[in-house]
């Protein structure tokens, strides 16, 4: 058998609609014409092979394919309530064969409509006794105006409105049980319903098949008759069909498009305010890619078997469905996003319709046990192979309203799958991250804390679906670390802190840079780091916490006097760091800087000197520093690559005043420090700390290089925030040594 390989440059992942028309053209060709036809997408485009060619191919379409019954009755602007509609009424009088199973389901659509169709008609009877009409006189007017506030008329207004709605709400569960064929897939397409009988819309077909005052299956009715004519026995294509098929399958260049509405599904024609280069402009449609389109979108069904989730507000549990969250956008909108995002698979194998059908069945997105279903799980789930059927990508769509009711599918990206080595590492923060969102979308949250959470899931979404290099994990941890200094200021704790971090986020966000470093000492910074754990560690001057979380008393977090970094400083905090630590080691009668950082972590000679000069990042070196400190440094191995000598130094002047205080020996001797020193730098007057340092060196025996230090105000203030930065054993018996003229057998 001979296969032809079709390139179906008209349909295309972006926009919605020609996606959707790819997937109804496999449908169609593989439901009616070839059971084996496969598709996949390449290069930009769908693929079709088949055994039809293009001219056997375009003459099914033409004159042998049946469209399904796209028919909605429990819509007011289905057809269904009007004497003679121009859409559903010339179907329900054909005669041609293929339209047979469009008949039958209008059919099984009227069936129960009697008693609705009576009660909507009362409603409307008593709603037109209050509208004015031309031709009135002005007592007539006056009278339909009174009516509105007449107490018994709106009671009796009332009365007929909830019957209707009680009749609509029960016409459900007979459709469900009764239908089958094609219109029960076009039905499990357009809603679930719940065990309580209560219906749930899948956000691609609106709701329903309905999107504001625009119904999907009415105007499908119409598209129908521009293509065909249904009056005859064999429902011939019209004139313009094969051109329009032509531009629909092949992006051939026609005139033929027609006016119409399109709804969300085609933006770009969907017309309207600055549509054009004028103030307004129509909407285009090709009525092929309409009625393609909703034969596509029949396979993305919801099973009435599958659970739905809590959160869902009334939303169907459809294929690769998510809430709303406006994360990895290029801009953040104000636009409303209730009926959230569908991420839309591409594959590049060729797959024939049941391969298709199971895997949007399955619809199988999941994080561990759970089911993917917001944007930040669906990349997780991506980023971990946790798509089923080998998935090459996805677009995500999201369902934004444009104005009023009315909404439109816009692209929001392309997410490739693939495997991401440290993916998993996002299953530290997902808790906390549900926790930030479910404040922020609760609405009482300020614009502070929703900018902040949203960075942080940016930051997220980007590590997932992009390349995941050691500065996008940094841009986690900064973006982490801004959420808790909202935090610590009142605003968004009941979130509670950073959770711990494992010690792989060290392996993840390594690079070769000071800040780095520099952030690894100041993070694993405690008072002593022993078997049994860490004691006093320095995230207690970031953040008020008791056993792991906020101490909050009266609902209001505990003002304690111990934490001293605000965020706004990054030189202020580390200097506040630095009085803390001295004025608690004083009121226990210690003379030292309790700072010790975790093995392998402590600060370079090479770093602190590119700090003191100012060719450090500090704001975002004390941003990774605070989210550090939330990492189990217990068994958490670092890796500061092997030790070199320092390119350059810091200045001796800061070199004795860092041997001021150690919190261990160093070459036999203990060097006292007093926090006059730190008080005078932080005031400016690095000669006098310098001073004092000079007097405690000469104290143990240690001969600094150096009489007197005179430096400008701001750099004595970095000298006192640098000794914030704990360094290691090695490069403090390295200083003594010069100072004392000793011979070091470690290098620095």
């Amino acid at each position: 058998m001979t296969l032809h390989l079709h390139h179906l440059r008209g349909c295309a992942p972006a926009p919605l609609a020609h996606y959707l028309k790819a997937l109804g053209i496999l449908r169609v060709v593989g439901r009616q014409k070839d059971p084996d036809a496969r598709g996949y997408w390449h290069d930009e485009h769908f693929c079709l092979l088949t055994k039809l060619d293009q001219g056997a191919l375009e003459r099914f379409l033409l004159e042998e394919y049946a469209p399904t019954p796209f028919v909605s009755p429990w819509n007011r602007g289905s057809g269904f309530y009007a004497a003679e509609d121009p859409g559903l009424g010339p179907l329900e009088k054909s005669t041609a064969p293929r339209f047979e199973p469009f008949r039958h389901g209008i059919a099984a659509g009227r069936a129960p409509l009697a008693a609705i169709g009576a009660a909507d008609a009362r409603v409307r009877a008593l709603k037109d006794r209050t509208k004015k009409k031309k031709g009135m006189t002005r007592e007539q007017a006056t009278t339909a105006e009174k009516l509105k506030l007449d107490p018994e008329f709106k009671a009796e207004l009332s009365a007929a409105e909830r019957e209707f709605k009680r009749l609509k709400a029960d016409l459900y569960a007979p459709f469900v049980s009764s239908w089958r064929q094609g219109h029960r897939e076009w039905l499990d397409a357009a809603m679930v319903l719940s065990a309580d009988g209560e219906p749930s819309w899948a956000s691609l077909l609106g709701t329903g098949g309905n999107d504001g005052r625009l119904d999907f299956t009415n105007n499908a009715m119409r598209r129908l008759g521009d293509l065909f004519d249904l009056s005859s026995p064999s429902g011939a294509p019209s004139v313009a069909a094969p051109r329009l098929l032509a531009q629909a399958l092949w992006a051939a260049v026609t005139n033929d498009l027609q006016s119409g509405p399109v709804g969300q599904f085609l933006p770009g024609t969907a017309g309207g305010a600055n549509g054009t280069t004028g103030p307004d402009s129509s909407a285009l449609v090709n009525p092929w890619d309409f009625v393609l389109m909703l034969e596509g979108a029949t396979l993305f069904r919801g099973e009435t078997t599958r659970r739905l989730d809590a959160r869902g507000g009334g939303r169907a549990a459809v294929p690769f469905a998510a809430y709303a969250h406006p994360v990895g956008h290029g801009t953040r909108g104000q636009e409303k996003v209730d009926r959230g995002e569908q991420w839309m698979p591409l594959w590049r194998q060729p797959t024939t319709l049941d391969g298709v059908e199971a895997l949007l069945c399955e619809g199988r997105a999941q994080v561990g046990r759970s089911v993917a279903d917001r944007p930040l799980d669906l990349a997780r789930a991506v980023a971990r192979l946790g798509v089923a059927r080998g998935l090459s990508g996805f677009v995500r769509y999201g369902y934004l309203e444009r104005n009023g009711q009315s909404n439109i599918a816009v692209p929001l990206g392309r997410i490739a799958t693939g495997e991401r080595v440290h993916a998993r590492l996002v299953d530290d923060l997902a808790g906390w991250l549900d926790q930030l969102q479910r404040l922020v979308r609760g609405g009482d949250a300020p614009s502070r804390l929703a900018i902040a959470e949203g960075a942080l899931a940016d930051a997220v979404f980007s590590v997932l679906t992009r390349d995941e290099g050691p500065a996008r994990w940094q841009d986690i941890l900064v973006a982490a670390a801004r959420v808790e200094a909202l935090q610590a200021s009142g605003t968004g704790f009941e979130a509670g802190p950073l959770p711990r971090l494992s010690g792989e986020w060290l392996d993840a966000a390594a690079n070769d840079s000071p800040e780095w470093r520099l952030a690894l000492s100041l993070g694993s910074a405690a008072a002593a780091h022993g078997r049994r754990g860490t004691v006093d560690p320095v995230r207690a001057h970031a953040l008020p916490i008791e056993r792991g979380r906020y101490a909050v008393k009266e609902k209001r977090l505990v003002r304690s006097p111990r934490v001293v970094m605000t965020g706004r400083d990054a030189l202020g905090d580390l200097v506040a760091i630095v009085e803390r630590r001295l004025t608690e080691a004083t009121q226990r009668g210690e003379r030292e800087l309790p700072l010790v950082a975790w093995r392998g972590a402590g600060a370079r000679l090479t770093d602190l000197a590119a700090f003191l000069e100012g060719r450090v990042d500090v704001p975002r070196t004390v941003w990774l520093a605070r989210a550090l400190m939330a990492v189990r440094w217990r068994g958490s191995p670092v890796h500061p690559g092997a030790r070199q000598a320092p390119q350059r130094e810091p200045d001796a002047g800061w070199q004795a005043l860092r041997l001021c205080g150690l919190p261990f020996e160093v070459a036999g001797r203990r060097v006292p420090i007093d926090a006059a020193m730190v008080r005078r730098l932080a005031a400016g007057d690095a000669t006098a700390a310098v001073g004092l340092a000079l007097r405690r060196l000469a104290g143990v025996g240690l001969r600094p290089p150096l009489r007197s230090a005179v430096v400008d105000a701001a750099t004595a203030r970095r000298w006192a925030a640098a000794l914030a930065f704990p360094i290691e054993p090695h490069i403090a018996h390295a200083m003594a040594a010069r100072f004392s003229n000793l011979v070091t057998t470690e290098p620095a």
